[in-house]
């Protein structure tokens, strides 16, 4: 029988600590009779004071009440709301070691898995803020008055803001316009717990080369009302949208967009470029939030890739095509799959208006799609994958490996799942082709993204 764990530390207590790492999350870390209690705002080094807030089997949660011994890694916050709302958790460690820890974030979790890889430092940014070109904003009614903000870590009680901070400021405009027409015409803000009311969410999306705006209205209902005068006032606020749209989503979950789009103003679509590649992005598209990272990520990609005229690529998760058209040509023939309907006929729509003829997208798992392929005749010697946070499918990497490419580039957005499929592709024959190159698509978050190129040689 199991010997039962007696937590050293008990709710509402309050003590003095000193802590030792940050979490892959960026939480602190200290240690009491080797039990781990994790702290936001609390940094290696510091000594702090914490009241512990939660107890489980194996850790606890504290808040932090005061720093005793500040790191010299420790920078002013911009807003203690950005923190709260996990818009910003990392804010207050200085920008040069966020890029060290998200580096060290990956290196470790390789070692553990004893793989013995460089990871090379993490390519930043000049400005680490302002970045996003999107933004979901939840609205809700708060003291009687239609609120637009983000919530707070851990809930759905939402803290009104303003200034977003890692937003682009036109989006910020943006929204405060919108929020106080809403208020204007009295549209009621949406109540989740109720299912009453109509504005769900506000999205704005900004072409960070072109210029050009969508705004979403996400709404519980398919009408709005006062809907011309509401549209008249934006297009007044805002002389330079392109695009006014109500997105209609009458679930009852947490489900962020419906399915049904109805044009209120402007066209279906904004335009935007990457790499000297146009893409037209609709509501539902995918497309990377911070185009400045996405420039640097993608070429690197195409870089390590070592690609060919004579290459075969097969892009798999390929979206509305943001990598399939910014490789196609430097290569033979693209194809991409994607299981997204919408983002395949956008993918194909790009690769019309960029003249790109030697690129295939088609609806369907990748891994499916691969076995197909390869009975149609058509080898890839390059796979490239940007999978979800939840990596690869095992059936998709038994697929790639039976394909047997020269190279596999993976661009990761989690290093957890990376590792995890990384020694799924050595068992398979596979070896990491040195060095891995983290990116710093999110800053002041614990995010990170990275290339890792996979070889047969």
């Amino acid at each position: 029988m199991s010997k039962k764990i007696i937590a050293p530390v008990t709710k509402n207590e309050e003590l003095t600590v000193s802590i030792s790492d940050l979490t892959y999350q960026g939480l602190g870390v200290a240690k009491v009779d080797n039990f781990p209690i994790f702290i936001e705002d609390a940094l290696p080094t510091e000594e702090v004071k914490i009241k512990i807030i939660k107890v489980k089997k194996n850790f606890a949660f504290g808040k932090l009440i005061k720093v005793l011994k500040k790191s010299a890694d420790r920078v002013e916050i911009q807003d203690k709301r950005y923190t709260q709302s996990g818009i910003a958790p990392l804010q207050h460690l200085s920008y040069p070691k966020q890029l060290e820890f998200k580096q060290h974030q990956i290196a470790e979790l390789f070692k553990k898995a004893h793989l013995d890889v460089q990871v090379d430092p993490t390519i930043g940014m000049e400005n680490p803020s302002e970045y996003r070109n999107k933004a979901q904003i939840p609205v809700r009614e708060i003291k009687g008055q239609l609120e637009t903000g983000f919530y707070r870590r851990h809930s759905h009680d939402l803290i009104p803001i303003e200034d977003f901070y890692i937003q682009d400021p036109q989006i910020d405009k943006a929204i405060l316009v919108v929020r106080d027409i809403l208020r204007k015409y009295q549209i009621p803000a949406y109540n989740e717990l109720t299912h009453q009311g109509l504005i769900r969410n506000v999205m704005v999306r900004y072409g960070k080369f072109s210029h050009e705006m969508m705004i979403v209205l996400v709404m519980n209902g398919k009408q709005l009302p006062h809907a011309a005068e509401i549209v008249a006032d934006i297009e007044k606020a805002l002389p330079n949208l392109d695009s006014l749209v109500l997105n209609i989503n009458t679930s009852k979950g947490n489900r962020l967009l419906g399915e049904k789009n109805v044009m209120l103003a402007g066209k279906e679509y904004i335009m935007d470029e990457l790499l000297n590649t146009k893409f037209m992005i609709s509501p539902l598209s995918f497309y990377q939030v911070n185009p400045e990272q996405t420039e640097k990520l993608y070429s690197l990609a195409i870089e390590k890739a070592s690609l060919t005229k004579n290459d075969i690529v097969i892009d798999a998760y390929c979206g509305i095509g943001t990598i399939s058209l910014a490789m196609a040509p430097e290569v033979k023939h693209v194809y991409g799959v994607d299981v997204v309907k919408e983002a395949i006929e956008d993918a194909r729509t790009n690769a019309k208006l960029n003249h790109i003829e030697n690129a295939t997208f088609v609806v369907g798992k990748a891994e499916g799609q691969m076995k197909k392929w390869e009975t149609d005749g058509i080898k890839a010697n390059v796979i490239v994958v940007d999978p979800p946070r939840k990596g690869l499918d095992a059936s998709f990497i038994e697929s790639a490996i039976q394909m047997s490419p020269e190279r596999l580039v993976y661009v990761s957005c989690n290093p957890a799942t990376l590792v995890r499929d990384a020694e799924l592709l050595i068992a398979g024959g596979y070896k990491i082709k040195q060095p891995i190159q983290p990116v710093d698509q999110f800053p002041q978050t614990p995010h990170v993204e990275s290339v890792t190129v996979f070889s047969r040689d």
